[in-house]
């Protein structure tokens, strides 16, 4: 006889099943897992036959034989103890045989019998619901897992000894309840920052219309004291917007004792950080820092020390909202639609801004233009918003803090994004909460400009020789400086400040 469990296999966030077939027959004593295994789940014999001797159980001096179905489906990860261990469990005897349909099943056992926490828990939770099953998961990954649904049956237990317990009624679990994870107040806000104005200004931006930005600045100029403060003025996430950061973090084991965040996410990787490490890979095509990036901001400092070719990576996550990670026997995409927010300085030495500097390498231009060359001319033209920070004086810091801080410039940005996923709502596209996310054919209706507006946008397209995708990036800061100030139509001045940002930090102006 076979025994039958539900569990599941991850491509990508999806939840794939899995059937875990478990079979005990006459024969030499051995234990094979088949079904194209990676070394954690050949590993789990040791773990099960552990586990269970642990919890007063021995395995049969028979031949135990455990197919993962389907076969030709790539099986990674710890999780698949626990659906085995139980497998066994029923095959015996030592639990009811039909205690576990219904169920999905995952976890990892340790060898004194204990179910340890697994990545992976909400989007195996998801796929349960849909099935119309329930799941058997660590208690440490209760809270998580009721996220998926008020409705779903979810038995959490510590160990396999409460799980037999409970499958006799012996000892009854309760179901977990969700859990969102207590946070703290921040102490990074806008009011630390003195001078800066026109920075704060494209900040505010940015995060009104999820616009890319790229800080230009010497060394001390605040380029990354401005990028840490844009979490606290950027909206709470939503509930699908919740669930979508989760499900991301939930696979990549991000997610600590099962609590969940509303904060969105800030991932400031460093510049050594591999192409698997940025946009994901590696031999288990684990999610990158651009996904786990995902409905927030992702902060590269010091731009030009990144590997070119990891930045020209950067590419198809920026366009498509979206990363695919390829490998020999499967493919996988990752949601990436992030906020970049970019820092460097002009030159390798960091003073070609400042007056008076003379540049040991030579020409201050042409040591400038060496060290941002290694920027790719197409990646500069997905970036929404350019500026140059300057530096501070010493009469900027001795003044008092500014009346304004995160809480008034967070209000206006809620307010902006309140209009836009208000618009695109009207308009069919619920998907679509922000102006960066906007198709063209879409933005050129909302964001059609008034007559004079269309003249110095025709100028400056032919000045500063904007590309197509230039030229809509410029209408959609447009749109956004118009819902900041609370207009529908997009006017004469809301273009000239957009296209001011498309100017470079090394002087080049446009004729607005």
């Amino acid at each position: 006889m076979v025994q039958h469990v539900s569990t599941v296999a991850f491509e990508g966030i999806t939840a794939r099943a899995v059937d875990v077939q478990v079979q005990v027959a006459p024969g030499l004593p051995v234990f094979a897992i088949v079904g194209l295994p990676d070394k954690a789940v050949s590993e789990a014999r040791e773990r099960v036959r552990s586990a269970l001797i642990a919890s007063g159980l021995a395995l049969p001096a028979r031949r135990i034989t455990v197919n993962l179905a389907p076969a030709d489906l790539p099986k990674e990860g710890s999780h698949y103890d626990l659906p085995i261990a139980l497998g066994l469990m029923a095959a015996i005897g030592a639990i009811p045989s039909d205690a576990l349909s219904g169920f999905t099943v995952l976890g990892e056992l340790g060898l004194d019998g204990s179910i340890a926490a697994v990545a992976g828990v909400l989007p195996a939770a998801m796929g349960a619901h849909m099935r119309d099953e329930g799941l058997i998961c660590p208690a440490a990954c209760g809270p998580e897992a009721a996220w998926a649904s008020a409705d779903l049956p979810i038995i959490a237990a510590s160990s396999l000894i409460q799980l037999a317990n409970h499958f006799k009624g012996s000892q009854v679990l309760s179901p977990p309840q969700p859990k969102i994870r207590a946070e703290t107040a921040s102490l990074l806000d806008l009011r630390d920052i003195k001078g800066q104005e026109s920075a704060k200004r494209a900040l505010e931006i940015a995060a009104a219309g999820g616009h890319h930005l790229l800080m230009t600045g010497s060394a001390g100029a605040g380029k990354s004291m401005l990028a840490a403060r844009l979490p606290s003025i950027l909206p709470p996430l939503s509930p699908q917007e919740l669930l979508d950061v989760s499900m991301i973090a939930s696979v990549a084991g991000e997610i600590k004792d099962g609590a969940l965040t509303s904060r969105r996410p800030f991932r400031a990787p460093h510049h050594s950080a591999s192409m698997a490490a940025l946009t994901g890979g590696g031999t288990r095509a684990r999610p990158g820092e651009v996904s786990l990036a995902h409905n927030g901001v992702l902060f590269l400092d010091e731009l030009p020390e990144f590997d070119p070719r990891v930045l020209d990576s950067l590419r198809q996550p920026l366009e498509n909202g979206e990363v695919s990670v390829s490998r020999a026997n499967h493919r996988v995409t990752y949601p990436a639609r992030f906020m970049l927010v970019a820092a460097m300085n002009p030159c390798r030495c960091g003073q070609a801004f400042e007056p008076d500097h003379v540049c040991k390498r030579g020409r201050i231009e042409r040591c400038t233009a060496d060290y941002q060359s290694r920027i790719s001319g197409p990646l500069l033209d997905r970036i929404d918003l350019r500026i140059e920070v300057p530096a501070v004086t010493a009469a900027d810091l001795i003044l008092p803090p500014p009346a304004e801080g995160s809480a008034e410039v967070a209000a206006r940005v809620a307010a902006a994004r309140a209009r836009q996923a208000a618009r695109y709502a009207a308009l069919g596209l619920p998907h679509i909460r922000t102006n960066a996310e906007a198709p063209a054919a879409v933005l050129e209706e909302i964001a059609r400009p008034d007559a004079a507006g269309l003249t110095l946008l025709r100028d400056a397209a032919e000045s500063l020789r904007l590309s197509a995708r230039g030229y809509h990036r410029v209408l959609r800061v447009a749109r956004t400086l118009a819902d900041l100030d609370n207009t529908e139509h997009v006017g004469r001045l809301h273009l000239a400040e957009a296209l001011s940002y498309r100017a470079l930090a090394d002087g080049v102006r446009n004729a607005a």
